[in-house]
């Protein structure tokens, strides 16, 4: 049986992450991370 870790909130919208909550630095949920990968990739 495998630990239920809480998770960390996203630091844009607040849904929990697929991260742990000790997971250091920032921690985005999929959807922001898909979009900040998409603005990261624009402004290049």
């Amino acid at each position: 049986m495998n630990e239920h870790r809480p998770l960390a909130d996203c630091v844009q919208c607040g849904k929990p992450t697929e991260y742990p909550a000790e997971q250091p630095g920032i921690t985005l949920c999929p959807v922001c991370e898909w979009q900040e990968a998409q603005r990261l990739a624009c402004s290049g």
